[in-house]
């Protein structure tokens, strides 16, 4: 593994528990695509720091267990007009 995917797999990480960001709001931030962000903070983490992946996978299924939630709450502003 190249030394940029480490450094970018532990600063996606660090993002991410320090503002419950999601996937897709991270890959926003960082200028990168989706599967990027997914592949480095579930795969490559892992192998680096196991805590940090640990930390980062918490905040990955909180997230995935309000999505739901957010999506609904998206449909409401678009149907409202907001």
């Amino acid at each position: 593994m190249r030394d940029f995917s480490r450094d970018r797999a532990v600063v996606l990480g660090e993002h991410i528990i320090d503002t419950g960001a999601t996937v897709r709001a991270a890959a926003k931030v960082f200028k990168i695509s989706k599967s990027t962000v997914h592949k480095d903070v579930t795969e490559r983490l892992y192998y680096i720091n196991r805590e940090l992946h640990r930390q980062v996978d918490e905040v990955l299924q909180k997230n995935k267990s309000e999505r739901h939630i957010r999506g609904g709450l998206a449909t409401r502003r678009k149907y409202k007009g907001e």
